[in-house]
């Protein structure tokens, strides 16, 4: 005896119409049943000939197909046919549109964009983090971004700011005592922002940081003269790479990273 068959139709990959269909099918213990996915239908005459195989082998359509003209043909060509067919996306997207008042896109595959979307933004974090603080100057060359500042100018929070915008950014830490990589003295300059903060404000900031972790403010770390020259260290760094430089003095996390995309965004369209 052939197994229940259900034809999925989609006008895109046809994973959210198989996913529903078998939801719903993990309810009926009499299985199995067989279901073959139908994708990327862009035409008329791939609903008609769905519909005459659906009624050769006595099967049930399932469907997401956001094209209103493509819907109704399905529908029409299945009730011609006797099949019984399911619009699996339609009645839900027509009550939003009643319900919010917009036009929705029509647009086949706008959930598998959300989804490469998603994975973007996951691997620009998952960058940031590898790349964080200098831990391994070859993310300077892979970078969208690098960020260059001596300790507590916000790199690591702008870093994952900004990958959260899809942005892959690997951060620098300038200190006296220590050479720069040279990998960055060999990418685009333009790929490098500075970030440049007040000798005041961040002689305040390690202070506040050395009291968070039960210290005392009188450290070298939180010493005026010496934060003055990591700042003219800095500073000589920044001018051999020719890189932009922003003033971080008394700017939130975000502000900076709206700058630094607004930079990205003059960029690509020069």
């Amino acid at each position: 005896m052939e197994k229940p068959l259900i034809y999925v139709l989609s006008d895109s990959v046809g994973e959210t119409a198989e996913l529903v269909t078998k939801a719903c099918l993990s309810q009926f213990d009499d299985g199995p049943f067989d279901l073959q996915r139908i994708p990327y239908v862009e035409d008329k005459g791939t609903i008609n000939e769905a519909v005459l195989q659906a009624k050769e082998h006595d099967a049930m359509i399932g469907f997401t197909l956001v094209v209103p003209e493509y819907r109704i043909h399905l529908k029409q060509e299945a009730e011609k046919h006797g099949v019984r067919c399911v619009d699996i996306m339609g009645p839900m997207m027509e009550a939003m549109e009643s319900h919010l008042k917009i036009q929705p896109r029509l647009e086949p595959g706008l959930v598998h964009k959300l989804d490469e979307d998603y994975f973007k933004r996951v691997e620009a974090i998952e960058f940031a983090v590898r790349y964080d603080d200098g831990r391994d100057p070859r993310g300077i060359s892979k970078a969208d971004i690098v960020l260059i500042g001596v300790s507590r100018t916000s790199k690591t929070p702008l870093s994952q700011y900004l990958a959260h915008k899809r942005l892959k950014v690997a951060n620098v830490p300038i200190v006296p005592e220590v050479q720069p990589p040279s990998e960055l003295f060999r990418v685009d300059p333009e790929k490098c922002i500075g970030l440049k903060i007040s000798a005041e404000k961040l002689n305040d900031i390690r202070k506040e940081r050395l009291k968070s972790l039960g210290l005392g403010d009188q450290a070298t770390y939180a010493n005026l003269e010496r934060i003055s020259q990591e700042l003219e260290h800095f500073n000589r760094i920044v001018d051999k790479i020719g890189c932009p430089v922003i003033d971080v003095s008394n700017k939130a996390v975000e502000e900076t990273a709206n700058i630094i995309m607004n930079k990205l965004r003059k960029d690509a369209q020069e």
